[in-house]
């Protein structure tokens, strides 16, 4: 056999080698490696690359030394998950290195970090101050978890007390111009709603890139050509102006009649329907 065919014939081989035993490892090999999982890593990619290449011309060799590191890999995971203690020896601890807004210098040393890359994980977090920072941990894999003071924590709309719509995944239902039935489905929706959406937008299917269904059930959508401008849904602010002119009516007939029991209804009415228009709000701004 040719060498140049010898190599294709060994490349196509370990790469199904490869990729079976990279299905079996699971996700983390492609993942955020752990110190060990980064050394076996590179040796099962030197191994493959050596009997690829030929320095290795035994290839039953080349598998049993894949397969065999493979297997430690798969086997330290398993024994990790089942003991504390072996998967802080394989996998490593977390470090403390900022504690109560105080820089501890002797877990810096002991992880061999300097303040300057320390500095720069902490910008990375967009945080500038040390200070600023209640509790910030070194994770085994190499990130840094940062927990901000609360005063300098950003508010939430719950610090606020503020009523917001739980927001959903939204389904794709359009990919490359192509309607996506699983996921149409997924979203209660229909192709006739679909085209209905698509008509109201006056756009046709084939020139859509991308269409999604949110949460409210209105479809977005994005186009080929970007130097057109696709108009928002506005059913939902439609529906809160509407509601907003209602109220409002019930008010003005109530300051126009002279009648006690109409003036009566229509500010109780007012009032139930200002109620309402305060809980709907942001589900329809």
């Amino acid at each position: 056999m040719p060498e140049w065919m010898d190599v294709i014939v060994r490349s196509l081989l370990f790469f199904v080698v490869l990729f079976l035993t990279t299905k079996i490892l699971g996700k983390k090999q492609i993942s955020e490696l752990t110190f060990f999982e980064y050394v076996s890593g590179i040796t099962i990619g030197s191994i493959a690359g050596e009997v690829i290449m030929g320095l290795e011309k035994n290839i039953l060799v080349g598998i049993l030394g894949i397969v065999s590191f493979g297997l430690i890999t798969f086997f330290v995971d398993f024994f990790a998950i089942k003991s504390k203690k072996f998967r802080d020896v394989v996998e490593g601890t977390s470090t403390v290195f900022i504690k109560d807004g105080k820089i501890l210098e002797d877990n810096l040393k002991k992880e061999r970090y300097t303040i300057d890359e320390l500095s720069a994980l902490l910008r990375q977090k967009n945080v500038f101050k040390a200070a600023d920072v209640e509790f910030a941990v070194l994770e085994p894999r190499g990130d840094l978890s940062v927990f901000l003071k609360k005063e300098n924590q950003p508010l939430t709309p719950k610090d606020l007390q503020m009523n917001v719509p739980q927001e959903k995944e939204p389904h794709t239902v359009i990919m490359d111009g192509h309607i996506m039935d699983d996921a149409l489905a997924a979203a209660n929706k229909s192709r006739r709603w679909l085209n209905l959406e698509l008509d109201k937008q006056g756009v046709m299917l084939n020139n859509v890139f991308l269409g999604q269904v949110d949460s409210y059930g209105e479809l977005t959508i994005d186009i080929y050509n970007d130097q057109l401008n696709v108009p928002s849904p506005q059913q939902r602010p439609m529906l809160l102006a509407m509601i907003k002119k209602c109220q409002a009516d019930l008010e003005i007939f109530s300051l126009g009649t002279d009648a006690t029991s109409a003036k009566e209804m229509y500010n109780k009415n007012a009032k139930k329907l200002q109620k309402a228009l305060d809980e709907l709000t942001p589900y329809l701004r």
